[in-house]
């Protein structure tokens, strides 16, 4: 899995790609967010428009996330997901839990109400 990262209008936003199985980068990501939270940060995006593939491990991480932005009073949405994870947070039953939006600008729409 690879991943972009940028700060705009204080929202992160995650750009995801490839597969999230939570290996290394996994930890990366949760680091990256424990730095932006660390600046005051605590409204994120994720984008898995371009993720293939996600295991148990990618959904503990994006949990993980979310754990850490809602404890801050922040929040966590998620951008694009394809039919096939989207068939993946209905059946963990995630998509109760996360936001889940179909574009980048609906996240920040959904985000700045927070």
């Amino acid at each position: 899995m690879k991943y972009t990262s940028e700060v705009k209008q204080n929202i992160l936003s995650i750009q995801l790609q490839g597969d999230l199985i939570g290996e290394t980068n996994g930890m990366e990501l949760v680091d990256l967010v424990n730095d932006k939270i660390n600046e005051s940060i605590i409204l994120c995006s994720i984008d898995l428009s371009q993720i293939r593939y996600m295991n148990s491990s990618g959904i503990g991480v994006l949990i993980t996330i979310l754990t850490k932005f809602r404890n801050k009073g922040g929040e966590v949405v998620l951008v694009s997901p394809s039919e096939q994870i989207k068939k993946l947070l209905i059946i963990t039953k995630l998509n109760a839990i996360f936001l889940i939006v179909n574009s980048q600008e609906e996240a920040i729409q959904k985000l700045i109400q927070k």
